[in-house]
């Protein structure tokens, strides 16, 4: 997506201040950022969520209103305005600047009534096991949008602004609440047919159900009307792309059908990136890139994994494994290469956070190589402070110190990513590797990674046209400078636990 070395920023992070000045931030630094060398940005879901003003944006209500109406008890969104919204894409894209919209298809929260139904309980561990009988449960389901209602002289509906679907029971396959019975468990309803839909892998029997009323992508009528919501949205909006929420939970051949349908109705490739969060099973990510023949990229969960265990054993991972496992190391083109996200910060529900030491270490992986496609994540460029209660229940005040190596890795990305990429990955705790450039670069670069308690080097070509010329650390981390030697050859330097980068003085 984009031009090449183009780098996707995550343009939001789980515990923003809910102000609804995050649109207007995009406005404000749309400019700034596109000299940084972020090419894309993906912003968080901008329509209405059950909680409103609180929502992040992931329980949602209605997909329809982007902070227009008053439903759910405010008019803008946690991030702003509907027209705030088209402001800071139209400012992003005036640098050129590309937007990801967040898509939630799983699950809808909020519902405006309940319904009666038959269901059954399942078993959470594996929901193709019921639990007793089929029954009568009551159940929030019906949703009726009312603050996009048109009224005519007698009060009756005229009209629904911008789509008159509304949602009931039909079209959902499960729920997580008996009103009637006032029971939390999961029940799948039973109406035509009393199966869920189809799953990529067999976690939890069925992983359909995750949460809220669950969508059921089985319906003719859900899956027009999900495509006569995208076609509204890329046309509303101009987005250019989207990221896919829990992918793993929703049918893979209405993914398939889904994206087949909107290229072809924009004669574009429309990128989009799935979240399929597998961080110890490289195997089924790969699986699932199979089954939706390639048609997306997905997010690298096995290579955020490996340096979040790298952060955390230190000297004793082996760097030459860093790619052990990986997305990027098999299907580079269809990886988004990340360090972290909203779901693995501090004391949310994947919590793996990259320890602040490695976090430039990272950074340097996924920004400074050949393969894959780079997404920087909000706090390591903002910082960011908040306070919430840990799995244990105890309250935590978090801070998030910014990356201040990223603004500078960034500028080499821009000036010095290009050319044969030759890897020296023969040591444990470090390894290093060179760009050796193209007409695109002034230099090469050499690159040097270290885990170790000690300093250390790495022996690396870069060509007999730089013999007697000196090399510089472009991150300043070492002070002294590298002399080819006539065979193009340089011992390029590094710090314990720390990474340099060199290029031509």
């Amino acid at each position: 997506m984009g031009k090449v070395n183009g780098v996707l920023m995550q343009y939001f992070h789980w515990y923003l201040p809910n102000d609804g000045g995050l649109w207007k931030q995009v406005i404000k630094d749309a400019k700034k950022l596109s000299e940084m060398g972020i090419t894309a940005l993906w912003l968080p879901p901008a329509y209405k969520g059950t909680s409103g003003i609180n929502s992040v944006g992931y329980d949602v209500y209605d997909m329809y209103d982007l902070g227009e109406f008053d439903q759910k008890g405010t008019i803008r969104t946690k991030y702003g305005t509907k027209d705030e919204y088209l402001k800071a894409i139209e400012a992003a894209h005036k640098y050129g600047i590309q937007i990801l919209g967040d898509v939630v298809f799983n699950h809808r929260g909020g519902a405006d009534y309940k319904e009666r139904m038959i269901a059954v309980k399942v078993d959470r561990n594996n929901r193709n096991v019921d639990i007793g009988e089929p029954r009568i449960i009551e159940a929030w389901t019906k949703f009726t949008f009312p603050g996009r209602i048109k009224y005519d002289e007698n009060q009756d509906v005229k009209e629904y602004k911008y789509s008159n679907f509304t949602w009931d029971y039909l079209y959902f396959d499960g729920v997580d609440w008996d009103e009637k019975a006032k029971e939390s468990a999961i029940f799948r309803i039973i109406k035509y047919g009393d199966t869920w839909d189809i799953m990529p892998d067999e976690e939890k029997g069925n992983y359909d159900y995750l949460m809220f009323a669950d969508i059921d992508t089985g319906s003719k009528e859900v899956r027009q009307e999900l495509k006569n919501w995208v076609e509204w949205y890329l046309d509303f909006t101009k987005v250019d792309g989207f990221r896919l929420d829990a992918i793993k939970h929703i049918s893979i051949q209405f993914f398939n059908e889904w994206l087949d349908y909107i290229r072809e109705k924009t004669g574009k490739e429309i990128f989009t990136v799935g979240e399929y969060w597998q961080p110890n099973r490289g195997d089924l990510v790969e699986k699932y890139l199979y089954k939706v023949g390639f048609r997306i990229s997905l997010f690298d969960a096995p290579l955020q994994n490996n340096f979040y265990k790298a952060s955390k054993e230190k000297q004793n991972f082996d760097l030459r494994r860093i790619f052990d496992n990986t997305l990027v190391s098999k299907y580079p083109v269809n990886s988004v290469t990340l360090v972290g996200n909203h779901d693995t910060q501090p004391l949310q529900a994947l919590e793996a956070p990259v320890e602040e030491w490695f976090k430039p270490i990272a950074y340097t992986f996924i920004l400074l190589r050949a393969e894959g496609y780079p997404c920087v994540f909000y706090p390591d460029i903002y910082g960011a402070k908040y306070t919430d209660k840990g799995h244990d229940g105890k309250e935590y005040s978090i801070e998030l110190n910014r990356v201040k190596e990223l603004p500078a890795l960034l500028t080499l990305r821009r000036k010095y990513n290009y050319g044969e990429q030759v890897d020296y990955f023969d040591y444990p705790t470090t390894v290093g590797w060179v760009r050796l450039g193209d007409e695109n670069s002034k230099s090469p670069m050499a690159v040097v990674v270290s885990v170790g308690k000690e300093n250390g080097f790495k022996d690396m070509y870069v060509g007999t046209e730089y013999a007697q010329m000196e090399f510089t650390d472009f991150l300043g981390k070492v002070k002294q400078k590298v002399r080819i030697n006539e065979k193009g050859l340089g011992r390029f330097l590094v710090n314990s636990a720390s990474v340099s980068v060199w290029v031509l003085s």
